[in-house]
């Protein structure tokens, strides 16, 4: 399991967990930038602030976590967006609670603690 933040275009920080070896090593060639093209995170959020990501009632299921290039504008919107329709999420907003936030950028591993 590792945790690491990204930034939206607000530059507002939103931490995720990821729990996949293999996804954890892609996050990892991001930052480093051995991966310049599937940079941008994507998964389903949860509806339920968990410790390591404060500020935020919302986040994103780490079994569900992936990078990309490109996507579908219906899942695109900033972190404050999705925290101030998060009664909207997972209906006509971000349909299968499905969040790809076009403007995120990893920033940084999160140490634990």
């Amino acid at each position: 399991m590792a945790r690491f933040a990204f930034i939206d275009h607000m530059r507002k920080e939103f931490i995720f967990e990821i729990t996949d070896q293999a996804k954890i090593d892609k996050a990892r060639n991001i930052l480093s930038g051995n991966e310049p093209h599937e940079v941008h995170v994507m998964g389903r959020i949860v509806k339920r602030p968990v410790s390591y990501n404060p500020g935020w009632s919302f986040h994103l299921d780490p079994a569900t976590i992936s990078f990309f290039a490109v996507a579908i504008e219906v899942c695109d919107a900033s972190v404050s967006y999705v925290e101030d329709h998060l009664d909207e999420a997972c209906g006509a907003f971000l349909p299968g609670c499905h969040w790809c936030p076009w403007s995120s950028k990893l920033t940084r591993e999160v140490a634990e603690g």
